[in-house]
């Protein structure tokens, strides 16, 4: 369904990086340029940047990738949708950005590791989407993905909390993060899930960019 875009006014975006979205008319074509941003490792501290910000700053993490993503979708004429994947409590979240092409839904995702990103849109649920991340979304050698969220429009709120904003979207993060989610999988399900073996593990370690140490190689 095609929707009106908004104006680089109204989003808070300058000129040129409104162009630059503007010119990533495809889902397709956003994905590869969230994929070559650099991962934000948070180095002085957490980060939840606007778009205006990942786009001034020329880094992401997942979340700011979402944004991007969605906000590049928004411009082509689409709805800014993400979807937050909850882990365990001994890992992180995950964040992608919906999208739908002949009533099935894919996914763009801003993941230092390979497993996690892109999803074709051939699901014909998001439970189904989601699922596709179970058994990558792992700690070590733990897969540790539990629930996932309905979708959360981003036309609920004011761009100027996460496109235009010069300070850190935190409160947006966590409306995201409160936002209603459904479970995957059932605690006597998970008490039975396999662990990954030395290869799987290992294979899990690859990532596109260097990590400054060992905790964000794993968070990331």
């Amino acid at each position: 369904m095609r929707i009106r875009p908004p104006t680089a006014e109204r989003l808070g975006l300058s000129p040129s990086q409104y162009r630059t979205l503007k010119r990533l008319k495809t889902p397709e074509r956003i994905q590869d340029f969230v994929t070559a941003l650099p991962t934000n490792f948070e180095l002085t501290g957490d980060t939840a940047l606007s778009v205006r910000e990942t786009l001034r700053q020329g880094h992401a993490h997942c979340l700011e990738g979402a944004f991007v993503a969605a906000c590049a979708l928004w411009i082509a004429g689409q709805p800014p949708l993400l979807m937050d994947l909850q882990a365990d409590d001994t890992d992180d979240d995950h964040v992608v950005t919906l999208f739908r092409h002949g009533g099935h839904w894919g996914a763009i995702s801003k993941s230092n590791h390979v497993w996690l990103r892109w999803r074709d849109p051939i699901h014909r649920s998001l439970r189904e989407l989601a699922l596709s991340y179970f058994h990558e979304y792992v700690l070590k050698d733990r897969k540790t993905l539990r629930t996932y969220s309905r979708p959360y429009d981003l036309r609920r709120i004011d761009p100027c909390r996460w496109v235009g904003r010069d300070d850190n979207c935190f409160d947006v993060a966590d409306w995201i993060d409160n936002s209603r989610h459904y479970r995957l999988i059932t605690p006597a399900q998970a008490r039975r899930l396999r662990r990954r073996d030395a290869m799987e593990v290992k294979a899990g370690q690859m990532l596109q960019y260097a990590a400054p140490d060992a905790r964000s190689a794993v968070k990331y």
